[in-house]
């Protein structure tokens, strides 16, 4: 038995690579767990059937609890626990896997970061001030020397057959016919941004038609209050100049997956969408999850230097004007200007993308890391 436990803050980034970590742990590696959420209602976005006011539940053969306030004094702890980005675990369960013959694996799943230090703190180890437990601290990354990212054993595949066979069936889903020859057709997941009027009166007005497929999200109002729409409404279309917008619901993961394969360019947030962005090959800018004194700005760099490694000159300094632009990162020029620059780029761009999937799909998967490193700390017994 494995146990996730995922404190769900204020977007899906948490709960979005907790559900999938989960569901490939039992999917593919044939491992019971049990998921502890703090806010099913969030999990009920990604996972439609979970009813959030249930306290235990079984979703894709997977057992998910709810976790409050008033924990079970009585729940045993399963082999492996992982505590997913710094939660800090139940005392009643600290205590338990203290009282366990031979304690849980505890690992503390990190964040994701592109930052020269993760490699060296990867698999560190944090001894308990109080109980005789040990954390071991888990990065996913980028490198080898990090725990990698989730993929899916079957993923590029399932991409690589939906862009290969045409994504006409996938548009006519969303009720559009598919694109004309010269359309570009984009997707916008972010936060709230100051460059966004910005960056829709350049496609507005640009030379060619434009199609933005805008999920349920943050930035939706936004996006409606640029067409003066009175609220977001799925399905709705809104239009102005060479641009028309598609408002689409809150989607599965796997619904959200298609969208990213389906589109030119993909507006990605947080973490979990920026990892899928990343497997859909194709151009894409993250939208990092702002911090105060601008503290995200070295890791969106740190990510920006990885990226933009092995790219020509000119398509590096596009990607990093977009990226920055989009960010707010300061002395960064105007969205219009920095798409600008990006629209010259997209065939080299497109090509560049897939070969960056590429790369990180010849590096670890995290679920097999995950299930690699447990299982040579669990040495007197296979798992349940």
């Amino acid at each position: 038995m494995w146990d996730i436990f995922c404190n769900v803050i204020d977007n899906y980034g948490d709960i979005g690579i907790s559900w999938r970590l989960a569901r490939q742990l039992r999917g593919e590696h044939a491992l019971a767990v049990r998921l502890w959420v703090d806010d099913l209602s969030a999990l009920q976005r990604l996972h439609p059937q979970t009813d959030p006011d249930c306290d235990a539940q079984m979703l894709a053969d997977i057992d998910v609890r709810r976790w409050s306030s008033s924990f079970p004094v009585d729940i045993q702890p399963g082999e492996v626990v992982i505590e997913g980005f710094g939660c800090s675990l139940p005392e009643s369960f600290l205590q338990a896997m203290a009282a366990r013959a031979q304690p849980p694996v505890w690992i503390n799943l990190e964040y994701l970061s592109a930052e020269g230090w993760v490699a060296g703190c990867h698999k560190l180890q944090s001894p308990h001030p109080r109980l005789p437990l040990t954390k071991y601290f888990f990065f996913p990354g980028f490198g080898t020397h990090t725990g990698g990212l989730l993929r899916e054993s079957a993923l590029l595949a399932n991409r690589d057959a939906f862009q290969q066979s045409g994504t006409a069936d996938y548009w006519r889903s969303v009720g559009l016919e598919p694109p004309a020859a010269e359309e570009r057709r984009i997707s916008l997941f972010a936060y709230e941004n100051a460059g966004l009027d910005d960056l829709l009166d350049a496609w507005a007005q640009g030379s060619r038609d434009l199609t933005l497929l805008v999920p349920e999200g943050r930035i939706a109002p936004q996006v409606c209050g640029y067409f003066d729409a009175p609220g977001f409404a799925p399905g709705q279309i809104l239009e102005r100049g060479r641009l028309r917008a598609k408002l689409l619901p809150f989607s599965d993961q796997d619904t959200f997956d298609r969208l990213l394969w389906a589109c030119d360019f993909n507006f990605v947030r947080g973490e979990d969408s920026f990892i899928r962005g990343q497997w859909a090959a194709r151009p894409f800018v993250w939208h990092i999850y702002p911090q105060s004194d601008q503290a995200h700005v070295p890791k969106l760099e740190a990510f920006l230097d990885q990226y933009c490694e092995d790219m020509s000159t000119e398509l590096a300094a596009a990607t990093r004007a977009l990226f920055r632009a989009w960010n707010g990162v300061p002395g960064a020029s105007t969205m219009a200007a920095a798409w600008t620059l990006a629209e010259k780029e997209a065939t080299p761009w497109r090509a560049f993308a897939k070969d960056w999937s590429n790369l990180l799909a010849a590096g670890p998967e995290l679920s097999n890391a995950l299930v690699k490193f447990a299982q040579a700390h669990v040495k007197s017994r296979p798992f349940d």
